[in-house]
């Protein structure tokens, strides 16, 4: 799982991680505990959910984020068409180079 894989490499590189999140509940859930988040990963589709209304609360937050998924792009709102993204199947290494870069911008 793309996302157990990507807990595991962001770890070993010194991150602190607060997922992953099943459910757009718990993610939410994650971001209400957290004293401070750099950036996060969010994957399009969680549990049959769209991750849209978490991405919403993390920019208004100012919290930096990408989107990954499988899906064609016009199921984004108009206001997440330019957000960075990865498209599944994406390998790990090109996750954490382009979450770097989103956290760095």
């Amino acid at each position: 799982m793309l996302a157990d894989e990507l807990h595991m490499v962001l770890e070993a590189a010194g991150a602190l991680v607060l997922g992953p999140a099943g459910s757009v509940a718990e993610a939410m859930r994650c971001i209400a505990t957290a004293t401070t988040i750099d950036g996060a990963i969010l994957d399009v589709n969680l549990a049959g959910e769209l991750v849209f209304p978490v991405a919403d609360h993390l920019a208004a937050l100012g919290v930096p984020f990408l989107f990954t998924t499988g899906y064609d792009r016009s199921i984004f709102p108009a206001r997440f068409m330019a957000a960075p993204h990865c498209e599944k199947p994406v390998p790990i290494h090109q996750v954490t180079r382009a979450i770097g870069r989103v956290i760095h911008a």
